[in-house]
């Protein structure tokens, strides 16, 4: 160690940062200190495993708990008219509707690691654009990435806390795989309006808490307000919310 490291010993942690698994750790207990370590490193592979990880075993546990075929059709209830057009079909086409429905229901739950992994691709490329375009900032595409996979990381205890439903005893004829958990009114509220659902269901403590970290983290790692960082990334997010109210209205 350097003489300049013994008189300082901040300067020693500065400079060998956290491990992956403090980053992880510290997401939840220290926001500021994961995301002031991705100005070091952009590493993102251990949340993209943890995340990985649960949401298949979710997946599994819903096979086994509630199966695909059911978990397609209380989907299909909470769309009227596509449940009345398939009423409409023969027993036959019907049966065969469901049967794929639900093996197409499987294929996105085993699916979800690829589909987050896209979704985060995207996502990080229009923070990096906007934060580097509208705000003059000067962060790379893989902090941005890494920031949008760290401020996921609440999505573990969704997964969690789904799986402990499905294993405490869930009603099969009510799970709806979207929005398993009572983490949000619409949760509460399966008979309202899609559109006042679709609303409520976003509005969810997750997502919320999600979103919280993301701000927190575009604000470090782009040295920017944090009233700035949400105007952006809260921007987004509300444009998330209004199609998601749109395709509420229109099932």
């Amino acid at each position: 160690m350097s003489s300049e490291a013994v008189l300082n010993p901040d300067l020693s942690a500065t400079v060998t940062g956290l491990s992956q698994i403090e980053r992880v750790v510290d997401a939840f207990v220290s926001p500021s200190k994961t995301f002031k370590d991705i100005q070091r490193s952009a590493s993102w592979w251990l949340p993209f495993v943890l995340l990985s990880i649960m949401t298949l075993a979710t997946a599994f546990v819903t096979g086994q708990q509630v199966g695909f075929d059911r978990a397609y059709e209380n989907k299909l209830a909470q769309s009227p008219r596509q449940e009345d057009a398939l009423s409409k079909q023969p027993p036959e086409a019907q049966a065969r509707a469901k049967a794929l429905g639900a093996t197409i229901t499987k294929v996105i739950s085993y699916s979800i690691p690829a589909i987050l992994l896209i979704s985060y691709a995207v996502y990080a490329l229009i923070l990096w654009g906007s934060f580097n375009f509208l705000l003059g900032a000067s962060i790379t595409y893989m902090q941005a990435f890494a920031v949008a996979w760290y401020a996921a990381l609440p999505l573990l205890v969704h997964s969690l806390l789904t799986i402990l439903t499905l294993y405490l005893g869930v009603n099969t004829e009510s799970f709806v795989q979207e929005n398993a958990v009572g983490t949000n009114l619409g949760y509460y509220l399966p008979d309202a309006a899609g559109w006042l659902r679709a609303l409520l269901t976003q509005l969810d403590v997750i997502s919320l808490w999600s979103l919280a970290l993301a701000i927190v983290g575009m604000a470090i790692v782009s040295k920017k307000s944090v009233m700035q960082s949400a105007l952006i990334v809260g921007g987004l997010w509300a444009l998330t919310v209004m199609l998601a109210v749109a395709g509420g209205a229109m099932s």
